[in-house]
């Protein structure tokens, strides 16, 4: 049975929300790898808000 992860998105002040889960790591490097998935190179405005609202952010994956 292949390895499965989750993407986790983490926040400056220690909380932790799951965003996925049920990847394969190929899944889970794509999407950790697009832009959008850190609040030091998100462009898109709901991003700049989750920043502006919650401190800096970025996802990660970890196995499960």
């Amino acid at each position: 049975m292949k390895q499965k992860y989750s993407i986790y998105r983490y926040y400056m002040n220690r909380l932790r929300r799951k965003i996925n889960d049920g990847l394969t790591l190929e899944q889970a490097q794509e999407h950790c790898t697009n832009p959008e998935t850190s609040s030091q190179t998100c462009r898109l405005a709901k991003n700049k808000q989750r920043t502006k609202k919650l401190g800096p952010w970025f996802d990660g994956y970890t196995a499960e």
